[in-house]
C-alpha cells in the first residue's frame, strides 16, 4: 500500500478539502513554492507522499529546475469551459497513468465539463509540455486557433 497522499488522491481529492492545499502551499513564499511545483511535477516517476507528509514536503531544494524552464509565472484554478478549448498533453506525461484519468480523457468524459474539447498528444512531451517542446505546442495553438470563427 502506498501513502494516503498518493498524487491523484492529492492532486484531485484533497483541493477539494478547504484549507489543505493552502497550508501546504503557503509554507513558502510564491516564487519558492511554483518553483517547487515545476521540480517536483517534472520527474518521470509519480511524486508519492507518505503518510505523515505533504506534497510540497517531497520538494529537494537541492533539485534543479528543469532545463526548459524559464522564469516561471502559472496560475491554479479550475473553471467550466464553455467555449472552444484545446487539451495539449504529453505521451508521457504521468498524469495519464492515475486511476481513470487517461479513459477520462481518451474516451470523451471530459467533454461534460469541456464539450467543445479538441486534445492533441504530443509523443515526446512530459507534464510540462508547454515548456518542454515549446514550438510543438505553439504550433497546435496556432492551428487550433486558425479553425476558429473568432
Amino acid at each position: 500500500m502506498i501513502g494516503k497522499h498518493f498524487l491523484y488522491p492529492f492532486h484531485v481529492d484533497n483541493f477539494r478539502e478547504p484549507g489543505r492545499v493552502e497550508a501546504d502551499f503557503d509554507r513558502f513564499p510564491v516564487k519558492s513554492m511554483i518553483r517547487n511545483i515545476y521540480t517536483i511535477f517534472s520527474r518521470s516517476e509519480i511524486p508519492i507522499a507518505a503518510d505523515d507528509q505533504e506534497i510540497m514536503d517531497l520538494f529537494d531544494p537541492s533539485t534543479p529546475l528543469p532545463p526548459w524552464t524559464s522564469k516561471v509565472e502559472t496560475g491554479l484554478s479550475d473553471v467550466k469551459v464553455t467555449v472552444p478549448a484545446l487539451l495539449i498533453m504529453g505521451e508521457k506525461d504521468y498524469f495519464l497513468m492515475f486511476l481513470g484519468m487517461e479513459d477520462y480523457i481518451r474516451n470523451g468524459a471530459v467533454t461534460n465539463f469541456v464539450p467543445d474539447l479538441e486534445t492533441v498528444y504530443i509523443p515526446e512531451g512530459s507534464h510540462f509540455v508547454h515548456e518542454q517542446i515549446p514550438e510543438k505546442v505553439n504550433q497546435q495553438i496556432i492551428e487550433f486557433l486558425d479553425k476558429q470563427s473568432i
